[in-house]
């Protein structure tokens, strides 16, 4: 199973997106369905730091918000995705420029 952009949740986001709740948390508890049936004896953390939290992604999200240094290393890439989107608005000026804080 393929977590990170995965297909069947793309499309329970797709439902939500056009209105439709019901159907877009029934595709979604699909998902959730596949994860937890492959994931109950598996590590599907993608970290590759050894961490006391690895795999407890809820101890570890937890512990991001609290402190709120950082995003967790797993977040990292998508978040560095909607960030280049966005800073394309400006034709990437704001990642150009340190100064700005």
């Amino acid at each position: 199973m393929i977590i990170d952009g995965n297909e069947i949740e793309k499309k329970a986001m797709k439902e939500f997106h056009l209105g439709n709740r019901k159907e877009g948390l029934r595709i979604q508890e699909e998902f959730a369905s596949a994860f937890r049936a492959e994931y109950a004896q598996k590590d599907h953390c993608p970290c590759t730091k050894a961490c006391r939290y690895h795999g407890n992604c809820k101890e570890c999200v937890a512990i991001h918000r609290a402190h709120q240094e950082h995003v967790p290393n797993c977040m990292r890439t998508m978040i560095n995705q909607k960030i280049a989107v966005l800073s394309e608005l400006t034709e990437h000026t704001y990642s150009e420029t340190s100064s700005i804080r």
